[in-house]
């Protein structure tokens, strides 16, 4: 299934700026394509046309794509994947704050074509112009739960007083758990926040430089490397136990598991489905993890053509000043092991 990562916000709240940013993280193989409906930059348009990682560029014009728009929103998903067949699509959608309608369309369409799947919502705020939610009724509160992340844009700009302001206003929502929220570093945002884990970007599982931390950028995050090796044997992971962890944390704390992981029966998603469709090897089969706040899915990927890996390899990616806590967790928990108690090494690494 193609990932689909929403990215919303008003006009001039900085969404592009964040996308073009992202692609210059990606691995230049990468395909990306962007369904937007913008309202004509043609600039801003053929700059990301003109972009490397930019495979392909579909535009629902002259209305908002999370209201009377969402009727196309199926034919231009369609020719997307099937002309450009990327790696990930992202829809960039100006004119609401709150994109529920959109995500429960793109939750519907995953679930009738089997072709896509909600990877995360982000929401742009641009600090020095934000007015605040004009919105805070309950319909508005529930509206906000689709909103998995809030990046904090153009903060840089403005008084310590006016960016406390503006957190307030998202706060006077209400929302249980809070919206996380993270700041950009002029438009800059670490893309293992934006992006869960596809085949694509699995395939870079393994080496040494998996983690890459421009330190030219301040971070709003913490990241762990998580390990889980046999000694010697072929193990599965046990996954009654790792469902236990992916239970535990709460989106406001944790942004983003992702990683690899071997598998003797077929895990289920946190909706409850399964995909399981390559042949199984060994007793086992290898699957990619994403867990994004709160929600988490599993994918059946072919074994590594050479070479040996860890029966588990997790990138955990934190709040700032919360991943000794949850490390912490994994080790205390036991939520980490191998099937049949076979005895396993834990190794947990903080690397930004």
């Amino acid at each position: 299934m193609i990932p689909i990562t929403i990215i919303t916000g008003f006009l001039g709240s900085g969404k592009t700026t964040l996308i073009l940013n992202l692609i210059s993280q990606l691995p230049k193989t990468y395909k990306l394509a962007l369904l937007k409906n913008e309202f004509g930059d043609v600039a801003v348009d053929s700059q990301l046309a003109a972009s490397n990682a930019i495979s392909g560029v579909q535009e629902l014009l002259n209305g908002c794509i999370c209201c009377n728009l969402v009727g196309q929103l199926c034919d231009a998903l369609e020719t997307l994947a099937t002309d450009i067949t990327p790696d990930r699509i992202v829809i960039e959608t100006s004119g609401s704050a709150f994109p529920a309608t959109l995500a429960m369309e793109v939750n519907r369409l995953s679930q009738s074509t089997g072709k896509y799947v909600l990877d995360g919502v982000m929401s742009v705020i641009d600090v020095e112009n934000w007015k605040g939610y004009e919105d805070t009724s309950y319909t508005a509160k529930m509206q906000a739960k689709y909103t998995d992340l809030i990046v904090l844009n153009k903060w840089e700009l403005v008084s310590e007083r006016r960016l406390e302001d503006v957190e307030d206003a998202v706060l006077a929502l209400e929302v249980d758990p809070p919206i996380p929220r993270t700041k950009s570093d002029k438009g800059w945002v670490n893309k293992d926040i934006i992006f869960g884990l596809d085949a694509k970007l699995a395939k870079s599982i393994g080496a040494k430089s998996e983690h890459h931390h421009d330190h030219e950028h301040s971070s709003e995050v913490e990241v762990l490397n998580v390990t889980l090796t046999s000694n010697g044997n072929t193990a599965s992971v046990d996954l009654g136990k790792l469902e236990k962890l992916l239970q535990e944390p709460t989106k406001d704390v944790i942004y983003r598991i992702k990683g690899v992981l071997y598998s003797s029966t077929t895990p289920k998603s946190s909706d409850q489905s399964t995909t399981s469709t390559l042949e199984v090897t060994g007793g086992r089969a290898r699957y990619i993890l994403n867990w994004a706040f709160g929600r988490w899915t599993f994918t059946q990927v072919p074994p590594p053509s050479t070479g040996e890996e860890p029966e588990l390899r997790l990138t955990v990616i934190t709040a700032r000043y919360e991943s000794n806590q949850f490390q912490k967790l994994i080790e205390s928990s036991g939520f980490l092991a191998l099937e049949g108690g076979t005895e396993g090494k834990l190794t947990i690494q903080r690397v930004a």
